[in-house]
């Protein structure tokens, strides 16, 4: 059988679309159970219940939004281009759903292993920002496609801070490999050593790189309604909700293995499966996302991108080149980075 999977055309594809299902399927029940679970830490900041009706404890509550949903009517605007209006939400959620090929959730385990794996999900974070620019234009509206303009400088903006962040976990692994990079927190996790001021850099931009509060700048009321999705409704809608989701659960599984060993168990507690730690860890940095919408309020934009360009970029640039001297100085400098 092991040969059947390993020597055959066939076998091969089949293994690797397991291996896809095994990882994305967990991703999307837990995607649907995190908008749960957001209400329900809200409701508790806000001394209130949250989801309680719909299923025992209200854990029904997503299949019912689902269903709404679903069976809610698809409007299209009379001037939006329609194949590029249906196109963009799809867009943007198969993308946050590639980004997870290269996560590794158990040793040596995800869907594609590659070498460069950090490049991958360059070039993916890169791709997302297509998806925003397409509603926006398509809609044929000037507040989405403001909307749309204003969500992209974000992401952009941020991704060059997240860009350099990745960059320095490279110089001290010596490897694109993320599998690599957990391996190399078997001693000591990232966000522990010289890089913690890297590691709440990321925690920020992951924030203003998913959308969310207290940078959730698209749902600015005053301004510009919805932002880009505004002329959305239904499916269209909920597949820009899932794909900020997925992104969501997807940015903390990277900062999980970007910096608190992935699938490393702490305290030697090695009995316990890998999988079982990552998801722990994936859930603490999806509770940060919680927490900060339920604290502080939203920032404007103006001081949204002098956060960005004036502040992360030359800390993280900073951070980067202090880095790569100490090692150098030390003598700790993987070869493979140099």
């Amino acid at each position: 059988m092991r040969d059947f999977f390993t020597n055959n055309v066939l076998g091969i594809l089949l293994l690797t679309i397991a291996e896809t299902l095994a990882i994305l399927v967990p991703v999307l029940i837990g995607m649907a159970y995190s908008t749960f679970f957001e209400r329900k830490a809200l409701a508790a900041f806000q001394l209130r219940r949250g989801p309680n009706v719909v299923g025992p404890f209200g854990l029904w509550q997503p299949f019912a939004d689902a269903v709404k949903v679903f069976t809610k009517e698809t409007i299209v605007p009379a001037g939006a281009s329609r194949s590029l209006f249906l196109l963009a939400p799809m867009l943007t959620f198969v993308l946050a759903c590639l980004a997870w090929a290269v996560i590794p959730v158990n040793d040596n385990w995800a869907a594609a292993n590659i070498n460069v794996g950090i490049l991958y999900l360059f070039a993916i974070s890169s791709l997302g920002v297509y998806g925003i620019i397409i509603a926006g234009w398509a809609s044929n509206s000037k507040y989405a496609f403001l909307g749309a303009m204003r969500s992209a400088a974000q992401m952009v903006s941020y991704e060059v801070s997240i860009g350099f962040v990745l960059v320095t976990v490279m110089l001290c692994v010596g490897s694109l490999n993320l599998n690599d990079v957990v391996r190399a927190q078997s001693h000591h996790w990232f966000a522990f050593t010289l890089l913690f001021p890297m590691f709440v850099v990321f925690l920020i931009s992951m924030l203003a790189e998913t959308n969310r509060a207290p940078f959730d700048l698209p749902e600015g009321e005053s301004e510009l309604v919805a932002g880009f999705f505004v002329e959305y409704s239904a499916m269209s809608f909920a597949l820009f909700f899932l794909g900020e989701y997925t992104n969501m659960i997807m940015m903390s599984a990277l900062g999980s293995v970007l910096f608190l060993g992935g699938w490393q168990a702490p305290f030697g507690l090695t009995f316990i499966p890998g999988v079982f730690w990552l998801a722990a860890k994936i859930c603490v940095l999806m509770f940060f996302f919680f927490w900060v919408r339920a604290t502080f309020p939203r920032f404007r934009y103006d001081q949204l991108m002098r956060l960005g360009w004036k502040v992360f970029l030359p800390l993280s640039l900073l951070w980067l080149v202090l880095t790569a001297g100490y090692l150098e100085l030390t003598g700790t400098l993987p070869m493979e980075a140099l």
